[in-house]
């Protein structure tokens, strides 16, 4: 089965959407709130350690109503279970989509074989019996990759670092020379183990640092040395052999596995090795829990359904463009690069699944960062600016070192915030707040301190931040980009976006090389390229 091919603005539901938004989009929610008795208790949902709490969203039971009618006229439910019967539903590669299948309980023998395999290494780097070539334990572990093989075990490892172990990660992605040579100032090669990560092992950013990487180890070490030092994760076994990696020590990769959505694989080898195996498998587990829910759910209590719809609700509604994300953790401070990359790299396309041009947006650009770092930064445009930022807050309801003072203090801005985006403040009540509210300075600065209200959010709370939970919220995200590509009729999973650049590269590379510009470049970058070449 391949997925509908069904241009969602020609739906009935659709139209009957742009008729309700017509009607609501003037409306205050704060007036909701105050008219319709028990509103929270039908727009949230309770589901295992999570609590999702859509109320403070510019929806009704007639919104959610139409939404849920859109979602079963793209049928919406027989995409998913074509994603999970792996159909090829990544059409333009003819690919099917199943990194799910990475995280099931009876995974396919090829997974269990790669699992059994990361769980034996990994053990091995971290108990210490897999030395080095001068006798000498692993200390330090260098993941080098880019994209999804560099942003998903990187995030993980930053999100969990309260249960790692003695293992020092470090990620090198960037073809920035700095950036390696920052880092091999804190490695002994004696004591350093480096994964490449690289589906086709010809990865320009991912090769040329494999390279740098071995080219300072071999200054000091010997030959023989190379393949105790360095492996990979790849499905160019040729590639990775002439490079000098063991063939023991090569870790597949699969076509039907998308780089943005692969942690899951052998690429969270350094997850592993960072956590060990067993939390990585908790983590697994928590992701397979959220599949369940999405695969089996009702969408009326079904998360990843509920959040990618209230996102085409915005999106193509309300004209809103961006989303922001908040979570009140420290430890997730690298969730927003990765969802950037998994929502913006999948749902930012322009061409329907039936080859025509769409006629109506599609993605979000994801923007965000850390709760109370973020009230301190943008905060002001979200609360008295002038465009819609629907925003999402993640919250864990205890903290990891017991420190219940700092939490308190944390959960209580994470609280306070959605409140104040919801009810604002009114000049009333501003004026009211003031020594001489009759005074002309008080009228003149009334109007300064007025905060609009009515601004949307989701509140989602978990109960703590654990491999399991991590699994689930990151599985949902997973879904979601699912649920909006659907509904939008796009693929969700393939980039072709991303390849022309890298194209382009080449030639730009060979004119830097020869020190003389082509003639083929538009005049822009002929003049760039002069001057950097002078």
């Amino acid at each position: 089965m391949t997925l509908p091919k069904t241009d969602p603005t020609t739906t009935a539901a659709w139209k009957k959407l742009q008729d309700h938004y017509d009607k609501i989009k003037d409306e205050n929610m704060n007036c909701w709130c105050a008219q319709v008795d028990r509103r929270v208790e039908r727009f949230h949902i309770h589901w295992d350690n999570f609590l999702v709490d859509y109320s403070k969203n510019r929806n009704k039971t007639k919104t959610r109503t139409l939404l849920l009618e859109l979602a079963r006229e793209v049928n919406l439910s027989g995409a998913i279970e074509a994603q999970f019967d792996g159909a090829h539903i990544n059409e333009t590669e003819n690919r099917a989509v199943l990194h799910t299948a990475l995280r099931q309980a009876n995974p396919p023998e090829e997974v269990s074989k790669c699992l059994a395999k990361m769980k034996s290494f990994s053990n091995e780097i971290i108990s210490g019996t897999r030395k080095g070539y001068s006798g000498k334990r692993i200390t330090d572990l260098v993941n080098i990759g880019i994209g999804g093989s560099d942003l998903g075990p990187r995030m993980v490892v930053d999100a969990l670092a309260y249960y790692k172990n003695s293992i020092k990660l470090h990620f090198i992605s960037n073809v920035d020379g700095d950036q390696s040579a920052e880092t091999l100032r804190e490695l002994d090669p004696e004591t350093t183990l480096f994964i490449i990560v690289s589906k086709s092992f010809s990865t320009q950013e991912t090769l040329t640092n494999a390279k740098n990487m071995r080219r300072w180890f071999l200054n000091q070490a010997p030959d023989s040395a190379l393949s105790k030092h360095f492996v990979t994760v790849t499905s160019n076994r040729e590639g990775a052999v002439d490079f000098g990696v063991s063939e023991t020590h090569i870790f597949p990769m699969w076509d039907w596995v998308g780089g943005r959505f692969s942690l899951w694989s052998a690429v969270g080898l350094s997850i592993c090795c960072a956590i060990g195996f067993d939390r990585f498998k908790e983590m697994l587990q928590g992701a397979r829990a959220m599949d369940e829910h999405f695969r089996t759910a009702d969408f009326e209590q079904n998360i990843p359904v509920i959040l990618g719809l209230l996102s085409v609700w915005y999106n193509n509604f309300f004209r809103a463009e961006t989303e922001a994300l908040i979570p009140y953790s420290h430890y997730l401070a690298q969730l927003l690069p990765y969802l950037q990359q998994a929502v913006m790299e999948s749902n930012g396309k322009s061409t329907a699944r039936n080859g025509k041009p769409v006629s109506y947006q599609t993605g979000n650009i994801i923007w965000g960062a850390t709760g109370t770092n973020a009230q301190h930064a943008f905060f002001q445009l979200l609360h008295q600016g002038t465009k819609l930022v629907p925003c999402e807050f993640i919250g864990f309801k205890k903290p990891l070192h017991g420190n219940r003072e700092n939490h308190h203090k944390l959960m209580a801005n994470f609280f306070a915030q959605t409140e104040a985006l919801l009810r604002g403040k009114s000049r009333q009540r501003v004026l009211a707040q003031m020594e001489a509210p009759s005074s002309a300075l008080s009228k003149f600065v009334a109007p300064f301190k007025t905060f609009q209200g009515n601004k949307p959010s989701t509140t989602l709370m978990i109960d703590k931040l654990t491999p399991k939970s991590l699994g689930s919220l990151l599985a949902l995200y997973e879904h979601k980009i699912f649920v909006q590509g659907v509904i939008w009729n796009i693929f969700s999973y393939d980039q072709w976006g991303v390849e022309l650049g890298k194209q382009l590269t080449e030639g730009m590379l060979a004119d830097i090389n020869r020190a003389s510009v082509a003639e083929t470049h538009d005049a822009s970058t002929a003049f760039l390229l002069e001057g950097f070449l002078r």
